[in-house]
């Protein structure tokens, strides 16, 4: 076990509103792909409804705009999931469900037993937007490398991105 796990978030707005029949694949399917999260090797924890109750979420007032957070053990798990298993197939029909350009993701690592809490998931989406990615906050295009067991940087260094893997 390292003492840094992985997490990630994501913001998407969707074409339609949840109960719109054009959107009744990705409605059917949110409790599959949860599912196939909670019990996939290297899941720790995914945000529920009641994780974002009393935080500002992203456009909480806009019933189109969805968040995923979760924590995962390390970013070769997370790629697994998103890229090796049944949500690959979910994940290619986003055109149909998702306005483009309308989603954001974000990745950082987080010492192992932490949870990140929305306004912190909102803050690492924020940077990774502004500045690009970096170790604090970063892309599977362009990973990071988990801190090592102990290790500090000095302010200011940036560590090398990891090399991207083709999706």
């Amino acid at each position: 076990m390292t003492d840094f796990h992985l997490a990630q978030m994501n913001v998407a707005r969707l074409r339609a509103p949840l109960d719109d029949p054009s959107i009744a694949g990705f409605a059917a399917g949110l409790d599959l792909m949860n599912a196939l999260a909670d019990r996939s090797p290297g899941f720790v924890w995914r945000m529920t409804e009641e994780d974002v109750d009393g935080f500002p979420a992203p456009d909480r007032g806009d019933p189109a705009v969805i968040a995923t957070m979760s924590v995962w053990e390390s970013l070769e798990h997370l790629r697994a999931y998103v890229y090796q298993s049944a949500h690959l197939d979910y994940l290619r029909q986003r055109r149909d469900w998702f306005v483009p350009g309308g989603s954001s993701l974000v990745l950082w690592w987080v010492e192992a037993g932490h949870i990140p809490g929305v306004p912190e998931g909102l803050e690492r989406l924020r940077r990774v937007t502004t500045e690009g990615p970096g170790p604090e906050a970063f892309t599977f295009r362009k990973p990071f490398p988990a801190p090592g067991p102990g290790a500090t940087r000095p302010r200011g260094e940036r560590p090398e991105p990891l090399p991207a893997r083709p999706a």
